[in-house]
């Protein structure tokens, strides 16, 4: 008779640079049924992962530049010892955002940079992001939070690390500006800078693609249908396929020039559509007050 397969405990390590949403997501891990401890002394890590014959609820460590005795490299090796275990399944989750997207945090909040007692806010971010190198070069999944709300990294992070169950592929779609940048999250881009600009009418312009006029006039561009049944016909094809392979989170971002009027229709009939195909599906406007 075979013997039982060993069950194994989820260890998820919540690392990354600081302002960068570590709380947020430790907490949000909690929320789902995670024991979570933060700033944890990486020589205590060990201590928590006893087997025991009864299953321990999977358990959340944040890990990072604040905890005693941090270093890197002896990270990094730790974490590859646990891998080796049979009894646990370890993930990674490296949270980031771009240095003036950090400083901004620490400057509205009024909060010390761990690193910049010494040095400026700057100087601070910049040498930890060299630190922890070594650590988003093992991570299982690099979450760039620059953008993102506090929802929407709960959201993310939940996604690929819900303990115990098999979700359903979570869809997010973001209408942008080209003008502030692609999203740094988007999995799918699609530019819809070829519909007839509203912007060009003046009785339109001061609306946005929520807006029926704006919605009529986008929708009676010969382009507009044609595109959209191309895009929804792949993505029938593309989101099973993701889930099969086990992605849970997908980010889909549509861009036109200003992030007001063609880019924002666009998601909202995406998002729609996608909602009546009984998908998990949130939207946002990225730039649509800017």
């Amino acid at each position: 008779m075979a013997a039982d397969p060993v069950q194994r405990r989820s260890l998820v390590l919540v690392t990354g640079l600081s302002g960068a949403g570590r709380s947020t997501a430790l907490k949000a891990l909690e929320d789902e049924g995670y024991e979570a401890i933060d700033n944890l002394p990486m020589a205590m890590l060990p201590s928590l992962l006893v087997h025991s014959a009864e299953a321990p609820a999977p358990l959340a460590v944040a890990v990072d530049v604040r905890s005693r005795q941090f270093d890197a490299p002896a990270l990094v090796a730790m974490i590859g010892q646990l891998r080796e275990r049979r009894d646990l399944k370890v993930s990674v989750v490296f949270l980031e955002g771009d240095a003036e997207a950090l400083l901004r945090r620490f400057t509205e909040t009024r909060r010390r940079h761990p690193l910049a007692a010494n040095r400026s806010v700057e100087e601070g971010i910049a040498l930890e992001h060299d630190l922890m190198a070594p650590i988003r070069d093992v991570a299982d999944l690099v979450v760039d939070t620059t953008t993102m709300s506090g929802g929407d990294l709960r959201r993310h992070v939940v996604a690929h690390l819900e303990p115990g169950k098999r979700r359903a592929l979570a869809v997010f779609v973001t209408s942008f500006s080209y003008r502030q940048g692609v999203p740094r999250n988007a999995d799918l881009v699609f530019d819809v800078r070829f519909l007839d600009n509203p912007h060009y009418v003046d009785a339109l312009r001061p609306q946005t693609g929520r807006d029926p006029a704006v919605a009529a006039h986008i929708e009676n561009d010969p382009s507009f249908e044609p595109f959209m049944e191309r895009l929804t016909a792949l993505l029938d094809l593309l989101l099973p396929a993701y889930e099969r392979e086990g992605k849970h989170y997908l980010t889909i971002a549509i861009g036109c020039t200003g992030g007001r009027h063609r880019s924002v229709f666009v998601a909202e009939r995406l998002a729609a559509l996608l909602s009546e195909a009984r998908r998990r599906v949130s939207l946002q406007h990225r730039d649509l007050a800017s």
